[in-house]
């Protein structure tokens, strides 16, 4: 037995290989799955089952799998852009280092995905209970947010969603962005999860 501490990077990338080794598996169930369809198909031709039957409990049965899937929460969050972070262009330049007194950095209090790129780059961490959401704090911040600073400690290899990210119009954020007026809810520490339902649908195209 091992005497030495497991560091994070050991532990990423064991479950990163598992879901590599997952996704292998998933191959071999589509064949499995093939398999399965030519002969419903078959069986359907020589008339012996129903393909309206067959596609009513089909239905029944997906409902019941699709509920106690979401229950057990066996899934992963992964983005599949394809776009290479470092060739990515932003639209606009935002003057952060004029606002982050205002707005409190609130872009790095937001939940999203790692893509693939950042995974295998093992520089960004990850929720271990959520793979492959970006890592937070206790304070809700993101992991690589360097509080004294308030600024990027992997600025050089930040996500694609950072890049990306444009808060002009983002009313969770901005009551004017030109006026430099702030949502009141920012104050809260809680904040975005004091946002309502609706705050949080109009802002989806915002969202990075």
């Amino acid at each position: 037995m091992l005497n030495e501490a497991v560091s994070y990077d050991e532990v990423a990338g064991g479950i990163a290989y598992l879901h590599q080794r997952a996704n292998a598996i998933a191959g071999r169930t589509l064949e499995s799955s093939a398999f399965v369809y030519a002969l419903i198909e078959i069986l359907a031709e020589q008339n012996i089952i129903s393909i309206n039957e067959l596609d009513q409990r089909k239905q029944q049965i997906a409902e019941r799998i699709l509920k106690r899937f979401t229950q057990r929460d066996g899934g992963i969050s992964l983005q599949e852009s394809g776009q290479d972070k470092y060739t990515f262009e932003p639209a606009i330049a935002i003057d952060c280092e004029n606002r982050v007194q205002l707005c409190k950095a609130a872009c790095c209090k937001m939940v999203f995905s790692l893509s693939r790129q950042d995974i295998e780059e093992r520089v960004l961490k990850w929720e271990l209970h959520h793979p492959y959401v970006i890592a937070k704090g206790e304070d809700g911040y993101c992991h690589h947010f360097d509080r004294q600073c308030q600024n990027c400690t992997v600025h050089a290899q930040r996500p694609l969603p950072c890049r990306a990210y444009d808060c002009r119009n983002d009313s969770r954020i901005w009551l004017d962005f030109d006026q430099k007026i702030i949502n009141p809810k920012l104050q809260d520490p809680t904040w975005p999860h004091n946002l309502t339902a609706e705050e949080v649908e109009l802002s989806q195209g915002n969202l990075p």
